[in-house]
């Protein structure tokens, strides 16, 4: 590891805007620049004066030091404000009451039932694909994570509700990270169309959230909405209406565009490196035999799971996490006063050379070393550490496995364009498009294989 550096302004900042253009335009290569400025690199969001960790040991310690560093910041704000009070968007004051609440619903014990309706759906999408079909993977996996997240939320929803909570959505996450970015208010009122239909979009999100959940039959339907209905704090309390759908919205987008994000780049990178596609279709035809994947096979699909590491160091969902500093406190030898802004980017600390050699190449056998010695130094955050670590993680990385697995036993996949597929983070790390061409596969004890 070089030796700590001071932080100092990174050169370019426009009048009134300040980095944000340069942000905006490309978020990547303007990030991966920035530990050339230090560890703790000084930026201005507009009139906003934030500071980048590039230092994965004060990343680290900064997301540990919850007493210091609260959720904060301009991006937090407009997070805040679309998906409520709840257990990814509260603040640490609120976060452990919020926690206990939330936490029963994703209890290891809940994910083998989970993972029945994760796999029965993932099982139905990817079979109505056809040989030599060209799909964009953007459209198509994050249908499958709404409504593999929806099913697994609302056991009894109807599927037209259901389609047009995914729609709301949709709309709702576009414009997300343009308000993260462009953090005023009064821009935001303005009567434009992307406003309105943002607007329209949240308040039917709302009444359809509502909705669901007095159309809840009071039992236990073995859903994550059963659970949230049954939650109580230590001294008896449940949730209230307001903060239920709260808690739903921040699940549900927690658990759609993430799984989104990752899958696709996932079966992007694969489809582009035929040697890690070959061993991934070796592995699930030796555990698989032709049949969708199930949560006991989890375990036995390392080929598979490294893949998945390894997409998460090169396009982490959560790109970036703001905190505010509550006090006056000094990081890397830089003076920071308290409600500083700082800002931790796991896409700036898996993109360091001296961290990960030759940074930019897919390379899923550079975790044949297990992740957790990597996560203990900071190194590897995908899902953040310390308090506020992802309680959807094993959710997430459950979903994703069962789905790359499945797609990988039915289909190979082929890059359907030379274009340069290109980053587009917005809440998290997308892409304007991911073409694939479909070939159907064959496994070798397939029982659809006709004899």
């Amino acid at each position: 590891m070089p030796p700590t550096t001071t932080g100092r302004p990174v050169p370019g900042a426009l009048p009134l805007f300040g980095h944000v253009l340069r942000l905006a335009r490309n978020p990547t290569a303007f990030l991966a620049s920035l530990p050339g400025h230090g560890d703790l690199a000084e930026l201005r969001l507009g009139p906003v004066r934030a500071y980048v960790v590039c230092d994965p040991g004060l990343a680290h310690r900064a997301l540990f030091d919850v007493r210091t560093f609260d959720k904060g910041g301009p991006f937090y704000g407009a997070a805040r404000q679309e998906a409520g009070n709840a257990i990814i968007t509260c603040r640490n004051a609120e976060h452990a009451e919020h926690r206990e609440l939330v936490w029963p619903a994703f209890h290891r014990s809940r994910m083998p039932g989970y993972a029945t309706v994760m796999a029965q759906h993932i099982r139905t999408a990817c079979g109505s694909w056809h040989d030599g079909q060209v799909i964009d993977l953007i459209p198509q996996t994050g249908a499958l994570a709404a409504a593999v997240t929806a099913k697994v939320m609302f056991a009894h929803r109807s599927d037209d509700m259901i389609t047009e909570v995914i729609g709301c959505f949709d709309t709702l996450l576009s414009g997300l990270f343009r308000r993260m970015t462009l953090p005023a208010p009064l821009l935001h009122r303005l009567p434009t169309p992307g406003n309105r239909r943002h607007e329209r979009a949240r308040h039917r999100l709302h009444r359809i959230i509502d909705g669901l959940v007095d159309a809840h039959p009071g039992t236990d339907q073995g859903d994550l909405l059963s659970t949230l209905l049954d939650a109580r704090t230590g001294r008896g309390r449940a949730l209230t209406p307001d903060q239920l759908r709260d808690q739903v919205l921040n699940v549900f987008i927690a658990g759609t565009d993430t799984t989104a994000s990752t899958l696709a780049w996932a079966l992007h990178l694969v489809a582009a490196h035929p040697h890690v596609q070959q061993q991934l279709q070796t592995e699930v035809d030796t555990v698989l035999s032709g049949r969708p994947a199930g949560y006991d096979d989890i375990p036995r699909l390392p080929v598979t799971g490294r893949i998945l590491t390894e997409t998460l160091r090169l396009y982490p969902s959560a790109w970036l996490l703001t905190r505010t500093a509550t006090r006056d406190t000094d990081l890397a030898g830089h003076h920071l006063p308290a409600g500083s802004t700082l800002i931790l980017s796991p896409y700036v600390i898996h993109h360091r050379a001296d961290l990960y050699p030759d940074p930019e190449r897919f390379d899923p056998d550079r975790w044949l070393t297990p992740a957790r010695q990597r996560t203990a130094r900071g190194e590897y955050i995908p899902f953040g550490v310390g308090p506020r670590q992802c309680i959807g993680r094993l959710f997430g990385t459950t979903a994703a496995t069962l789905a790359l697995a499945t797609i990988a036993a039915r289909w190979h996949l082929r890059p359907a364009t030379a274009t340069p597929v290109r980053p587009l983070p917005r809440a998290t790390m997308s892409a304007r498009t991911m073409p694939v061409r479909l070939q159907r596969r064959t496994a070798p004890h397939d029982p659809s294989r006709p004899s």
